[in-house]
């Protein structure tokens, strides 16, 4: 168990993922700081807001979210301050505390639970491919720049962490994100991952037909 100053948000980062935050709410440049001068580390949690705003609180929350190490910091302005971050790993809250002076919960580590030690990919890179591909027509109809490819080279060698690059690449919504993030084992991140493709894919076909 650990308890860790928490900044809820309105996107789910996934273990692995870089985010960068703007950070201008008294509150959180109260928690930029102290995570700064932690004995730990500059750690924070991180989940998804489920109703509500990320400012001025009053907010819904998840239970489920990742833990983010603090990789960078500049003021951009009076008040106001450039994060980088990391998501490290995944954690559940077990007790959300007081929000004063910014929101803290008690957490603990969630790894994955038993699976498999590897889990075919080959489904999961096919389906991606196939939805950029998608994606590529959609962009030349609409006359408008293809983003980057998808990069399936230098994945992690852990099947979890894996999955999570592969999810990191899908232009997926942050419901289906937080299935990715919350599904407890390989196998289920896996089924979780190929559905959340279908609905995107289902998208671009509508708009492709």
């Amino acid at each position: 168990m650990q308890t860790l100053p928490m900044f809820p948000l309105g996107g789910v980062a996934l273990p692995g993922e870089r985010l960068p935050l703007h950070i201008f709410e008294p509150r959180y440049r109260q928690l930029l700081e102290d995570c700064l001068t932690a004995p730990d580390g500059p750690l924070f949690g991180s989940v998804l807001i489920e109703r509500g705003s990320e400012v001025g609180g009053g907010d819904a929350r998840t239970a489920v979210g990742s833990r983010m190490r603090i990789t960078g910091h500049r003021g951009i302005a009076p008040g106001r301050h450039l994060v980088e971050c990391i998501a490290e790993s995944r954690i559940t809250v077990v007790r959300w505390l007081d929000d004063a002076p910014y929101p803290r919960a008690e957490v603990r580590d969630w790894p994955d639970e038993p699976g498999p030690p590897d889990v075919d990919m080959s489904a999961v890179v096919s389906d991606i491919a196939d939805l950029y591909s998608a994606i590529d027509r959609l962009a030349e109809k609409q006359e408008a720049e293809s983003p980057p490819p998808p990069r399936f080279d230098e994945l992690p060698m852990d099947p979890g962490d894996r999955l999570y690059a592969l999810a990191a690449q899908v232009p997926m919504g942050q419901s289906d994100r937080q299935s990715v993030l919350a599904a407890p084992g390989i196998l289920e991140r896996r089924d979780a991952l190929r559905e959340a493709i279908a609905s995107v894919q289902s998208i671009i076909d509508f708009q492709l037909a």
